[in-house]
């Protein structure tokens, strides 16, 4: 926590007020000091780059730990535990886990379409030539794997898993990179950021065209009316996030009635988020001062509270619209789905029971390898062919600061597939059997993925210095 000094009374006509508590009124010292004490670690782990992918791990562990105990018959039993929610007549009931991967996940693909419109508007992918070489790298990535799995997966129902290890979890493929420390530049992150996001528009693609239902086109004109009422409120210029849940809603509720896979609302509400600011830097600056030199007038006449109410809105405001929706929406998100709806998700889906997992069947094991082959060798054998195809033919060149170490190393940490990956395993096997050989096989790719990045970077990469 960081209070500013007051300024001397020749410099700020209101330093002859008296100057502010360091805590709130009503807080008592001795338990805001012990609360300081617990929160300030807190808050440095969570600023940490790899926090997010850390905290998955945990999540991760506890689910197969808790699935392997001598309570792991309770573990299901709470996943698939109905809730009931109705008015009326109408009652809505599923499971604890349907929720979470039908119903928060929302928010998690929510936020993966925030970073597609703003990558799309100023990021890498604004630019056709600087997006050229990420978009062969995922392709790439994401062929490659797929290729890879159906050579080891030729019948149904093991063949109906092709996409699952096309997928790159951003967090810890982030997080790996950041255990690298001053090994890894800036570009390198900056690239695999833009493989990654473009990995994510192929999940989502292959989502909602190969794992859906039949499609009931009263769903999508329902869907489609909730888009309908998302432009409308922009046409008329409410800024509110909270004015687009109840059309967000609509959508999703369409897209579940309609056979698409549910989440892909909130993909379809993030990439219909306004990507420009309506005040901008200056336009805060001079409404930001308008209003303080109201409150200061207020302060000076001796004021009642209820008067600074209007002044204090519009400062609020300019502060609000200083940034566009999508980078403050997605910057307040970020960390409610990196370390809430994500980990949720990995303890509600990674709970492998081990003795139920039947390696000997038919399929089981090459259902397995197809995995772990595709996440750990096709990700970056996919990633690398295409960048070295992309750059021959001259669509691409490499960015600054990348090397073709660089690239397989991205290549590598790819193959970390965790979230996503488990999410498409449980909407291409609907049966326990394959699923949890399917789960299994996400987790150990991701973590053989994990060690092959670290040990790439150790040996290939050199520190840079810092000046």
């Amino acid at each position: 926590m960081v209070i500013s000094k007051p300024m001397p009374e020749a410099q700020d006509p209101t330093a002859r007020l008296s100057p502010r508590s360091p805590a709130p009124p009503e807080a008592w010292q001795p338990a805001r000091r012990l609360a300081e004490h617990i929160i300030k670690p807190i808050e440095r782990f969570l600023h940490i780059q790899a926090a997010s992918g850390i905290v998955l791990l945990v999540a991760a562990v506890a689910a197969l730990v808790w699935a392997n105990s001598p309570w792991g018959h309770l573990y299901e039993r709470l996943w698939q535990a109905p809730v009931s929610i109705g008015v009326g007549s109408f009652t809505f009931t599923h499971s604890i886990r349907f929720l979470i991967n039908d119903g928060l996940m929302v928010v998690f693909f929510f936020v993966v379409g925030l970073e597609i419109r703003r990558e799309i508007h100023e990021g890498e992918l604004s630019e056709p030539r600087r997006a050229a070489l990420p978009v062969a790298a995922a392709l790439g990535g994401m062929v490659m794997p797929a290729v890879i799995y159906l050579l080891l997966n030729p019948e149904r129902p093991a063949r109906d898993g092709w996409a699952v290890p096309m997928a790159t979890d951003i967090a810890f493929a982030v997080g790996v990179l950041a255990l690298l420390g001053r090994r890894v530049p800036a570009s390198i992150r900056v690239l695999l950021l833009a493989v990654a996001i473009i990995d994510d528009i192929g999940a989502i693609v292959v989502i909602a065209l190969f794992y859906s239902t039949g499609v009931v086109w009263a769903g999508l004109a329902l869907a489609g009316g909730g888009v309908a009422l998302v432009v409308v409120l922009q046409r008329i210029g409410v800024r509110l996030p909270l004015a687009y849940v109840p059309p967000g809603a609509i959508i999703w509720a369409g897209m579940l009635w309609g056979g698409i896979h549910p989440t892909i609302a909130g993909v379809v509400l993030g990439l219909l988020t306004p990507v420009r600011p309506w005040f901008g830097a200056h336009g805060f600056l001079s409404a930001a001062q308008a209003a303080i030199e109201r409150v200061r007038g207020q302060v000076d006449r001796g004021h009642d509270a209820r008067e600074l109410i209007a002044p204090l809105a519009d400062l609020g405001e300019a502060r609000r619209e200083a940034l566009s929706p999508v980078v403050r929406i997605e910057a307040a998100l970020h960390a409610w789905v990196a370390f809430g709806v994500m980990p949720l998700f990995a303890l509600a889906n990674a709970g492998v029971n081990v003795r139920d997992v039947n390696l000997g069947g038919p399929d089981s094991t090459s259902l397995l390898l197809g995995i772990v082959a595709g996440l750990v060798i096709g990700k970056p054998v996919g990633i690398l062919l295409a960048s070295v195809a992309a750059i021959r033919l001259g669509i691409a060149t490499l960015p600054a600061g990348v090397t073709w170490t660089g690239v397989t190393l991205v290549g590598c940490v790819a193959g970390i597939g965790f979230t996503m990956a488990i999410f498409v395993a449980g909407l291409a096997f609907p049966d326990a059997g394959h699923l949890g050989v399917a789960t299994l096989g996400v987790l150990a790719a991701s973590a053989v993925a994990a060690v092959v990045g670290l040990v790439v970077g150790r040996l290939l990469l050199r520190p840079t210095r810092v000046d």
